[in-house]
């Protein structure tokens, strides 16, 4: 497309240097040019050129959308499904080559359930399903694909096979709400052998200590537990699973690092790091809120 585009510019700007040389206007002409209205051969090349350029621009472009859209996966495709929030993200790992679910009796469940931070293994593709819990939402990482939409009771689909290993940072891009600026995205592409490391460490079960009851209490006994799931009787789905927060780099949808500080801040007072957020301020007392932040701190 860059190729005809420099040819049909190459050529335009030719003819009108030509034209300028060649018909501008003399030292002693004094007289008005001949008036030439309407040509038959003019007006039919100005039109069927241009129709023929947008053909062949058109059957290019629709060759290479259908090559992406029909892309034939190869047996180590990792595949996710990845849910837009307001206002953050959800990703599903189901089982595969590469993502086992030992001990798991039911098949239809994720083996593994994250939120925010993306990991994916380097030179594999990995095929994402995007689906909306709430309203449009848009999935852009710029450095690894163009932008897609989330739209709610909708199955869209994309595809990202990163060559290099680093963090990657993307953005919702559709406005969502009042937190859309703050809905961001992170892509983690691994080395194969980091990549199986840490789908090893979201298999295992959350391993809460004994100096951590407290923590824990508080949260299984406050509404903490009717919208997150970390792996105990806590089975919540309205908020981001917390099996394995400190594995995370950051907390609120990228908007804050996973710092004790940070989670303390955003445990009593969640609009002081996104306001507008729908996380409740749980109204605890600092000896409370300081078991609590304890026992998140311990789920790796």
């Amino acid at each position: 497309m860059i190729a005809i585009c420099l040819a049909i510019f190459l050529v335009v700007f030719s003819l009108i240097v030509y034209s300028t040389i060649k018909f501008r206007k003399k030292a002693d002409d004094n007289q008005e040019p001949p008036q030439i209205y309407g040509s038959n051969q003019v007006e039919l090349a100005w039109t069927v050129i241009p129709i023929l350029i947008v053909v062949v621009l058109f059957l290019a472009a629709a060759r290479v959308i259908h090559a992406v859209e029909d892309a034939q996966f190869p047996p180590n495709t990792i595949e996710v499904t990845a849910t837009g929030h307001q206002f953050w993200w959800e990703f599903q790992y189901p089982a595969s080559a590469q993502i086992r679910c030992p001990g798991r009796s039911d098949s239809t469940s994720p083996c593994i359930t994250t939120a925010n931070e993306l990991h994916v293994p380097v030179g594999a593709p990995t095929h994402i399903v995007l689906l909306s819990a709430d309203t449009d939402h848009s999935f852009w990482v710029p450095q690894l694909a163009g932008k897609i939409d989330l739209i709610p009771n909708r199955r869209n689909e994309m595809w990202i096979e990163p060559h290099d290993v680093g963090h990657y940072v993307g953005q919702c891009a559709q406005y969502c709400g009042t937190q859309h600026a703050k809905m961001l995205l992170n892509v983690m592409v691994d080395t194969p052998e980091d990549f199986q490391k840490w789908v090893q460490q979201q298999e295992a079960p959350a391993m809460v200590s004994d100096q951590v009851a407290a923590g824990r209490k508080v949260f299984e006994t406050n509404a903490c537990m009717n919208c997150h799931t970390i792996g105990t009787i806590a089975q919540g789905r309205f908020g981001p699973d917390l099996t394995h927060l400190m594995s995370r780099t950051t907390i609120a949808a990228g908007a804050a690092p996973n710092t004790q500080e940070n989670l303390t801040l955003w445990v009593k007072t969640p609009d002081a790091i996104k306001p507008g957020c729908l996380m409740p301020a749980m109204q605890l007392d600092d000896q409370d809120v300081t078991a609590l932040v304890a026992y998140l701190m311990s789920l790796h």
